[in-house]
């Protein structure tokens, strides 16, 4: 694993365990394939704080930035295996 994972592997680490599991997924199973603009979505999206990422999780929000909307509907999927 390179550093810019393990780091993105640390950010993950979430205080809802809710996110925790979502972020957590997405980074192990769609990261490494994700297109570059997807994977700094995602770099973007783990810097929110967690009441603003679980809103997007429940659909309570969207994001405006195509790439997010991309990665939350991703990691939306993952509830619903």
């Amino acid at each position: 694993m390179d550093a810019q994972y393990n780091k993105l592997h640390w950010r993950c680490r979430r205080g809802m365990k809710e996110l925790d599991l979502l972020a957590l997924g997405y980074l192990e199973r769609y990261y490494h394939d994700a297109p570059v603009e997807d994977q700094e979505a995602f770099a973007r999206l783990l810097e929110l704080q967690d009441p603003q990422l679980m809103g997007y999780m429940l659909g309570r929000e969207t994001s405006t930035d195509a790439a997010e909307a991309r990665v939350i509907g991703v990691m939306r999927s993952l509830l619903n295996p």
